[in-house]
């Protein structure tokens, strides 16, 4: 159990700049890179399809899939970003993807023929494969050190990762919109410049060795990741989760236009998103930790995004228009950004628990590749659905099943209690494998988890 001092400390109301500040230097640095990453990343990407469309004069299937081969070299490959960080380390991963960034956002700004736009995209997919599962992982290896430490819980960490990235996605945008003004080559050397900073900041503090890390020590990750029937059962939730997510992006659209005629309201929605995540996640994160371990913050969340499409799907025949209208679709993007919240830093801290201990950054990647491909088809689905004549409601009645059937995906527990993550323990075997007789362990009292999720 932690000391006394370490309880009464996690109790104090958690606040963004409170969890930020009594994180460990390296700790600080990656949650400020993951705010780096996007505000670069996304003062760029929202402006790319138009571009594309008018000033390269590209057809409209031919940005569909410009942007699809962006999204499959970075999703798609980020389990060879973290099978690579495992194999040589988070500093040499990282520096190497920033500098694929800064050349292909660059390449992109001077791209004019169709080859060199595809080159430069796939560029800049695959710089993120590199550094985001490396830094991922390597912010689940500390949360979980933290917690072992008795800090406080790694979802607090995991949280304000998350809250760091929302941050950028909201900041970003602002910034590509005031630079179009000028053109969108000075957008793009603008996001190169970001990524310039981060290049430097990390060769100048980003350690040569990270203590603790446990390298790879032999071959088959891939073999025993693929026989990890519990690793794969979380994928098929997050992936069910991400699918919903998707949604922002190819249901609500549809909708939007529907109620109002325009996709202006988009912008607002996509905004209240971003300043729920960057304002109370952390709370909520805390909440969860008081009363749900992994499994239950997960379920709660996934059942929070299915209520967000029954919304829509209950109030779609009455085919409401204007300002009534756009409220269904506003509580959709409130539940699903509610469930986000819990759905998404619960997954990341299960990882260290289903992954073996030298392979966090495989086991990171391969969360995100396998929930990628999961989104891939299931987006897929969802266009033919709205090709057919059903009623206009059923896409989202649909929709509403997959997150709930989710829930039944989730692993149990096999142990009451975290015990000690096999990242820290340095063995081969995974904590949870069957053979390890189940233990239990007290709660203090209200419900606070000091030493790991209470088994359902």
């Amino acid at each position: 159990m932690p000391e006394p001092t370490t309880r009464s400390k996690a109790a104090r109301p958690l606040t963004t700049l409170r969890t930020f500040t009594s994180l460990s230097p390296l700790l600080r640095l990656l949650v400020l890179t993951q705010l780096a990453f996007n505000i670069g990343f996304f003062a760029v990407l929202p402006f790319l399809a138009a571009h594309l469309g008018t000033a390269i004069g590209m057809a409209g299937w031919l940005v569909g899939l410009v942007l699809g081969l962006r999204t499959f070299s970075q999703q798609g490959l980020f389990v060879v970003g973290g099978a690579l960080a495992d194999r040589y380390g988070v500093r040499p991963v990282v520096l190497a993807g920033c500098v694929l960034r800064i050349a292909g956002f660059a390449w992109l700004g001077y791209a004019e023929a169709t080859w060199a736009v595809i080159g430069a995209v796939l560029l800049i997919g695959f710089a993120a494969a590199l550094f985001s599962p490396a830094v991922e992982s390597e912010v689940a290896r500390q949360a979980v050190c933290r917690e072992e430490a008795g800090e406080g819980p790694r979802t607090h960490v995991l949280a304000l990762f998350t809250v760091a990235g929302q941050a950028g996605a909201f900041i970003g945008p602002f910034i590509g919109a005031l630079l179009l003004g000028v053109d969108f080559r000075t957008v793009c050397l603008a996001g190169a410049a970001v990524f310039v900073l981060v290049l430097a900041g990390h060769a100048w503090l980003l350690p040569q060795r990270i203590p603790g890390r446990v390298q790879v020590r032999s071959r088959g990750g891939l073999g025993r990741l693929a026989r990890n029937r519990r690793f794969l059962a979380l994928c098929c939730a997050y992936g069910a989760y991400l699918l919903a997510y998707n949604q922002l992006y190819q249901l609500l659209p549809l909708e939007v236009e529907r109620v109002t005629g325009s996709q202006a309201p988009l912008a607002w929605l996509f905004a209240l998103s971003s300043l729920l995540v960057v304002t109370t996640q952390l709370p909520v994160t805390r909440w969860a930790g008081n009363r749900l371990d992994l499994r239950r913050s997960m379920a709660t969340g996934l059942l929070l995004i299915s209520a967000g499409f029954a919304v829509v799907a209950a109030a779609r025949p009455a085919a409401w228009t204007g300002t009534v209208g756009l409220l269904p679709v506003a509580g959709y993007v409130v539940l699903l950004t509610l469930g986000q919240m819990l759905v998404a830093p619960a997954a990341r801290a299960w990882v260290p628990d289903l992954a073996e201990p030298d392979r966090l950054g495989l086991y990171t990647g391969a969360l995100s590749s396998i929930s990628g491909f999961i989104v891939l088809l299931g987006s897929a689905t969802t266009g033919t659905l709205l090709d057919t004549n059903l009623p206009p409601a059923v896409p989202w009645l649909l929709l509403a099943l997959v997150p709930a059937a989710a829930t039944a995906l989730l692993p149990h527990p096999l142990r009451q209690g975290l015990g000690r993550s096999p990242v820290l323990e340095g063995r081969g075997e995974l904590r949870d494998q069957p053979s390890t007789p189940p233990q239990t362990t007290s709660q203090p009292p209200g419900g606070e988890r000091k030493e790991g999720p209470p088994s359902p």
